[in-house]
């Protein structure tokens, strides 16, 4: 009988990665003349938000781009960030969170199962919680399967782990 072999897609993002890179862009902010005295805040809350705070929107979008800048060079994609708006707080300043995206949701899961079943290669996808996992008797398909998903845009950034060959 031939074995199966498999490996599942995911979304994650390195949280140590997340906070070397606020580290990063907190001491930049600092130190930049023109933001100097703009009281602008960069701080992770729990484990999935990024909270953002200055003292007008302008500042803030300036503190957005260091902050991008800086999860770019630590491997984060830009892809995994779901910015919501930006919310008026004390006299002029304002503040926006930003949250991780953390595994794949369901309706970009459809998306990925339907592009597998649309290649037409010899291989079943099928969605277990946040991930999506491929399983095909050849390896060489898998492969394919990975090359295709590399190509589309899923609006989350995918990862391949959990290579199997039963």
């Amino acid at each position: 009988m031939a074995s199966d072999n498999s490996f599942d897609v995911v979304s994650k993002v390195e949280i140590q990665e997340v906070k070397n890179a606020i580290d990063q862009a907190s001491k930049e902010v600092g130190s930049r003349f023109d933001l100097k005295n703009s009281k602008s805040t960069i701080e992770l809350q729990g484990q999935d938000t990024i909270q953002l705070a200055s003292q007008d929107e302008y500042t803030l979008k300036a503190i957005i781009e260091i902050l991008s800048q800086k999860l770019v060079k630590r491997g984060v994609s830009l892809k995994n960030l779901e910015y919501e708006k930006i919310e008026p707080a004390a006299g002029t300043s304002v503040r926006q969170k930003i949250k991780l995206v953390q595994g794949i949701p369901s309706d970009k899961a459809k998306l990925v199962v339907a592009m597998i079943k649309d290649s037409k290669l010899k291989a079943q996808a099928s969605i277990q919680g946040d991930t999506v996992r491929v399983v095909s008797k050849d390896r060489d398909i898998l492969q394919q399967v990975m090359g295709k998903l590399r190509a589309g845009d899923f609006g989350v950034e995918l990862q391949f782990t959990n290579f199997r060959s039963n």
